[in-house]
């Protein structure tokens, strides 16, 4: 397969990543479904302030990846950073990441548990990401994905465990954040999504963007 990177790649990832070759990237950067049901609707009552948004696309999280999308994973690439790393059967790590989202009197998780494979020690960062209460407020994000990350909090991330000039694949794109992020940090990035209207979003965000490369679009 020819590999072009700065792109994003339309499909399901585990048929796409059966294309790369091995260890062709430096790092995996991904929130991958976690089976749960966390889709449209679900989220009306939980938060405090507003009610949840309902961003439609229920099939997303449709079921949990198996096995086969892992061994992918950690063929491809030569290190890995997985959120929700409790959800799946992962290898033991000593390099667990918590995201502490400082998200106040919810039944929200205070925290979300992020997989490593770095052999360092457990780190934490902090981030205020409730509902319309951002850690940025003059710079909000808009949300686009009802488990989309904080674009300032992925650079933060792919800064510690990357460097410049280094590649990074998401297959598990949403809304596009990990792509946003490697841009705004200076590495390369490939993204793979199966839902159309997130790939479209995606690419749009990415089109705001002052780019260096005019490939996102493909």
């Amino acid at each position: 397969m020819n590999m072009e990177i700065d792109r994003i790649m339309e499909g399901d990832c585990l048929e796409v990543m059966k294309q790369f070759p091995d260890k062709c990237f430096d790092l995996v950067l991904t929130d991958p479904p976690y089976g749960i049901g966390e889709a449209a609707g679900k989220n009306e009552s939980r938060g405090c302030l507003a009610k949840s948004k309902d961003y439609g696309y229920s099939d997303w999280d449709d079921k949990i990846p198996d096995a086969a999308y892992f061994d992918e994973i950690f063929r491809v690439s030569k290190n890995q950073i997985i959120f929700g790393g409790n959800y799946f059967i992962l290898p033991p790590s000593s390099c667990w990441l918590v995201w502490d989202k400082l998200n106040g009197k919810t039944d929200f998780a205070d925290c979300e548990l992020v997989w490593t494979s770095f052999d360092t020690a457990v780190r934490k960062f902090s981030f205020r990401w409730q509902g319309m209460l951002q850690e940025d407020m003059k710079h909000k994000e808009k949300r686009y994905h009802p488990t989309q990350k904080p674009v300032k909090l992925f650079m933060q991330i792919i800064e510690k465990y990357s460097q410049p000039g280094e590649t990074i694949l998401d297959p598990f794109l949403g809304s596009g954040t990990t792509a946003i992020a490697a841009y705004n940090t200076g590495r390369h990035c490939v993204g793979i999504e199966k839902i159309p209207a997130y790939v479209d979003i995606a690419r749009e965000r990415l089109a705001a963007l002052p780019m260096r490369l005019d490939n996102w679009s493909q």
